[in-house]
């Protein structure tokens, strides 16, 4: 990204991103950092958090590479504190961290009668509990617990934003794939009451909702062995008056202008697609 999208300052500000060596993420870091804030990438991978921060350096950026599990409430305690010692005080989070688990995914669209008993599929029968429970405590406890854990150094900040990952799947369930449509629509609703909250003492919090991006997640779904669309990303794309994916740098705006406070100061509580018209779509 050559220039921002608009212009925001953020100068002054430090930034925590979680999950922020993905590849939606580590825009959003590099976003962030070129609008002027200090960035603490963090993710459970250091190694690929510290290339991301590295990268934010030798642009001319401020950023570290912090190690986290959002999982782990002692160990961002840690990073929080590794954070403050490097940074200061924090005054934007990003809950970027999620993401979904093939133990939580049924191998078909549909239900047919007897797929239970057809051992090389998963059925909604045969859902591995632990896998459901796995998918939605990365998406919705690993929003929630970030929060607690930095959240207390934006009080009384009225520039201060939180901003979680939402996804199209929180506003209408995708096929196969209903622990991570749930998660997500419990990010939405979280991200609501959050808003509501932390009204009173100036944290604004605000989610945006991608549509449909090509990342190291869902690459082998959307792609085949030879670069290929596979028939899920020819029937996404029929669905998406742009008939494209999105690309990373097309979140970048709508990121900025929730981080402004002089852009959207009135602006809390509200989940924002960007989709390509997806959402709009009905089909006919």
């Amino acid at each position: 990204m050559t220039k921002l999208p608009i212009g925001v300052d953020l100068t002054g500000k430090t930034a925590v991103i979680t999950g922020g060596a993905g590849v939606l993420c580590s825009g959003f870091a590099k976003v962030v950092a070129k609008a002027g804030a200090k960035v603490a990438v963090l993710d459970l991978n250091l190694e690929k958090a510290k290339e991301v921060a590295a990268e934010i350096t030798k642009e001319g950026g401020q950023a570290i590479g912090v190690s986290a599990n959002v999982l782990d409430k002692e160990g961002l305690v840690s990073a929080k504190d590794e954070v403050n010692k490097a940074f200061g005080k924090i005054d934007i989070l990003i809950n970027g961290a999620g993401g979904n688990n093939p133990k939580g995914t049924t191998t078909k669209e549909y239900y047919e009668i007897g797929d239970e008993k057809n051992k090389d599929l998963v059925s909604f029968f045969d859902l591995d509990p632990s896998g459901v429970e796995f998918v939605f405590n990365l998406n919705f406890l690993g929003t929630l617990l970030p929060t607690q854990v930095f959240a207390g150094d934006l009080i009384g900040n009225k520039e201060a934003v939180i901003i979680n990952i939402s996804s199209m799947n929180a506003f209408t369930p995708l096929t196969k794939i209903p622990a991570y449509s749930g998660a997500k629509a419990a990010v939405s609703n979280f991200t609501q009451w959050l808003a509501v909250h932390f009204s009173k003492v100036g944290i604004r919090v605000n989610a945006i909702a991608p549509g449909f991006f090509i990342t190291n997640q869902n690459k082998a779904l959307l792609l085949n062995d030879k670069g290929e669309y596979t028939d899920r990303s020819r029937k996404i794309l029929s669905q998406t008056p742009f008939s494209r994916f999105g690309e990373t740098e097309e979140l970048s705006g709508t990121l900025l202008f929730l981080l402004s406070y002089e852009a959207s100061s009135f602006v809390n509580g509200v989940v924002i697609p960007v989709d390509g018209g997806f959402s709009a779509y009905s089909g006919v």
